[in-house]
């Protein structure tokens, strides 16, 4: 025997076991590292990278304005947003929302933007009191907006002409793309079946009230949708306790712990709140909050199991 050849041979049989081990267990997916693990996820985006969104010199001065009641950084932030996502804003109206989303998830992925047409076979249902202090017009309900005596230009004109101008900018955007279905039915069928990361619903929930939804059906279209681990935010006009949503066509508010069983009931658990547009000193007893002040607003991040 060679003592030399033997122990070259026996090294290299170690290095071949070693080799085929790290294999399987890449394989397995037991090691996350850079060669797939994490570098397959995107991290969320910092508050930094939200505020610069917001900042962009291209955005309207509409949505400028917005932003000083929405706090659409923090939201942002609170969300969570990655790079890549699927998401569907519900109720999208104006698109404000939705072109956030946009601009925060990037080319790669895809923003799809709700909002129930008009059915002409029935008369439009309008709020006892027009809301006050919330969203401004173009974001209200398309049912909402229907019932306007002043021609409207419809959700999908809205939306494109947002796209067009983040490309006339060089945004590099996801693409928003216009979905016309009802609210208890709000996921397109491309979308359906757990393909979804988010779906936001912001200020609008309350509206589901007079409007006459079935709220259920609609949570549990969410549900159904949504991946695993993916997320559904809703903000909306705080009322007081024991209002329920009886007051959704008044002072256009909801109880927090209301909407919170309903959503729950789909399957669906609270995670966290965003307190970044609370106000404490609003007594909840009006459709604008006297001495004239902010809403209470709260922001609810539930995840799907």
């Amino acid at each position: 025997m060679f003592p030399g050849k033997t122990k070259v041979a026996m090294r290299t049989r170690r290095l071949f076991r070693a080799d085929v081990l790290l294999l399987a267990l890449l394989s397995a997916g037991q090691i996350g590292c850079a060669a797939g693990g994490a570098a397959s996820t995107p991290p969320t985006i910092a508050y930094d990278r939200a505020a610069q969104i917001v900042a962009s010199a291209d955005r309207s001065a509409a949505d400028r304005t917005n932003d000083n009641r929405r706090h659409p950084a923090e939201l942002l932030t609170f969300i969570g947003m990655r790079p890549g996502w699927t998401a569907l804003d519900i109720s999208t109206g104006g698109g404000y929302t939705a072109e956030l989303l946009a601009r925060a998830i990037g080319p790669s992925g895809t923003v799809y933007a709700q909002s129930q047409p008009r059915d002409p076979n029935r008369t439009a249902v309008t709020p006892a009191a027009p809301e006050v202090g919330g969203p401004p017009a173009a974001a209200a309900p398309a049912a909402a907006l229907s019932a306007s005596p002043r021609p409207q230009r419809n959700t999908a004109d809205v939306l494109a002409e947002r796209e067009r101008n983040m490309q006339v900018a060089g945004v590099a955007a996801a693409k928003i793309v216009y979905v016309g279905q009802r609210f208890e039915n709000p996921v397109p069928p491309l979308a359906a079946d757990g393909k979804l990361d988010l779906v936001t619903l912001m200020f609008n929930y309350h509206d589901f009230g007079f409007l006459g939804v079935d709220r259920s059906a609609l949570n549990l279209a969410v549900f159904r949708a949504l991946k695993p681990g993916g997320i559904y935010v809703i903000a909306d006009h705080a009322g007081r306790p024991g209002t329920g949503i009886s007051e959704s066509g008044t002072l256009h508010r909801i109880e927090q712990s209301f909407l919170s069983s309903e959503v729950e009931a789909a399957g669906f658990k609270l995670t966290s709140e965003g307190n970044f547009l609370r106000n404490p000193n609003d007594p909840r007893d009006r459709n604008t909050p006297e001495p004239p002040q902010p809403k209470d607003e709260f922001v609810l991040k539930f995840v799907k199991p």
